[in-house]
């Protein structure tokens, strides 16, 4: 496969990294149901806070990688996912309740500080809200275009139906021509064009090598399946009034995924909330503009922005 150079391959080199595997503690009392994961570590624990990175669906850490290209010298944790990337699935269904519970567990397994400043992207500011409300320690959470609003009421409510037929024919035809089906390229082509709004061709082209990459990352049909439904199913605002700690959204103004008045909603919903808007992107912020993401988080946690 040909690889698209990165446009933000050179602040990232300025970054060092190393990938970390851990054996996430189970849920349960069996020591055998602990899970393998992989995250990797970029910059060294300093002065400044830790950011713990949670992915959006279908991706792995590498999505939030453009974000911390502009974050020379912070302290960062990205793992991937149970299912996707290169963590173990859950021995369960991959349900918000199991993705919160094992991020919990991941945290604590790797010994991520008190004051850890948890910052999710979409479908991971579902997974986060639910880990910090029941109790994942944090001293405060950064949301990248929050999932605001069930899908099925968002501006996207007919691309969320047919995603839906879409995921259910993946897992009702024959394995083989299912899991074709679950990776084709020309699906995920299709919704990478749809979600870009930059007119910029290079960078268009980036954004789908990386769809083209990662987003077949997964490690069965049952995990994609899974966790498709538990993106539509759950928003944050069920937790909302449980997140007691600072919490700043980032939304975008054409965002597809979730209105930005559903944003607004929740920062009302929230005891202690902070709203940004970008502006002339939708909901690949972390692609489009993955500076003014840093600058965001530098702005609540006093980190510096290259």
């Amino acid at each position: 496969m040909r690889i698209v150079p990165s446009p933000y391959a050179a602040g990232l080199a300025r970054t060092p990294v190393v990938r970390h595997d851990v054996v996430v503690p189970p849920a349960g009392p069996d020591p055998r149901d602990g899970l393998p994961a992989a995250w990797w570590e970029y910059g060294e624990p300093g002065a400044g806070p830790t950011l713990l990175l949670v992915h959006g669906f279908r991706g792995d850490h590498h999505g939030l990688e453009p974000v911390v290209s502009f974050l020379p010298g912070v302290h960062v944790v990205a793992p991937d996912l149970p299912g996707f990337g290169a963590s173990a699935p859950l021995s369960g269904e991959h349900s918000i309740d199991g993705y919160a519970a094992w991020l919990r567990r991941f945290a604590e397994a790797v010994g991520l500080p008190a004051d850890v400043v948890v910052v999710g992207h979409s479908f991971g500011t579902i997974v986060a809200a639910k880990a910090l409300a029941d109790g994942l320690p944090a001293s405060r959470a950064v949301l990248v275009n929050p999932i605001a609003s069930p899908a099925l009421e968002g501006p996207n409510a007919l691309g969320t139906r047919l995603s839906s037929l879409y995921f259910g024919l993946g897992s009702a035809l024959p394995e083989r021509v299912g899991n074709a089906l679950l990776r084709s390229r020309v699906i995920t082509r299709g919704a990478g064009a749809f979600l870009a709004k930059t007119k910029d061709p290079a960078l268009r082209r980036w954004i789908h090598d990386q769809h083209d990459r990662y987003f077949s990352g997964y490690a069965n049909r049952r995990v994609v399946v899974e966790a498709f439904h538990a993106s539509v199913d759950h928003d944050v605002t069920e937790w909302a009034d449980r997140l007691t700690l600072p919490v700043h959204l980032v939304a975008a103004e054409r965002d597809d995924i979730t209105a930005l008045a559903d944003v607004r909603a929740l920062a009302g919903l929230l005891p202690d909330a902070t709203l940004a808007v970008l502006r002339d992107v939708g909901h690949l912020v972390h692609y489009e503009k993955p500076r003014e993401a840093a600058e965001e988080i530098a702005s609540v946690t006093g980190v510096r922005v290259a």
